[in-house]
């Protein structure tokens, strides 16, 4: 039997918790959501005055985090170095707008966080706190 540590969802809506407290300060809307390593959504949150479209970013986010193990910054750039489309992956889902973060765990990969609705740079900052906020690291 194969087992597989991943984010629980009782870590998921902290790093949610987290994520609208500090958007709360900004007073600011964003969408936020959680994959597990597989790129399966564990949690997901837009609100209010965030755009529809952020939700389908934040989404896409994660899943990109999750299942290509790279921030998708570090995708983004991936992309415009090697002059790569995004439908070189084949999969419509993959993004390289920043604001997508791999969560690691003693190295291992257990989910990823995505946040849309801000720059790509705080969006990315805000879900690196949350990581920090609910896994000390």
């Amino acid at each position: 039997m194969f087992s597989q540590l991943k984010v629980s969802s009782i870590e998921a809506m902290s790093m949610i918790d987290d994520v609208l407290k500090h958007v709360a300060r900004l007073k600011k809307d964003v969408a936020v959501a959680i994959a597990g390593p597989e790129g399966e959504l564990i949690a997901f949150i837009r609100m209010d005055g965030a755009s529809p479209a952020a939700s389908r970013i934040a989404i896409n986010k994660a899943y990109t985090a999750a299942i290509d193990r790279k921030d998708t910054r570090l995708m983004g750039e991936f992309m415009t170095d090697k002059n790569r489309p995004q439908t070189y992956w084949g999969d419509d889902k993959i993004t390289g707008f920043g604001g997508g973060v791999t969560i690691r765990q003693e190295g291992t990969v257990v989910g990823g966080i995505g946040v849309s609705g801000l720059s790509e740079e705080d969006d990315e900052a805000i879900a690196n706190a949350a990581i920090k906020a609910v896994f000390g690291k």
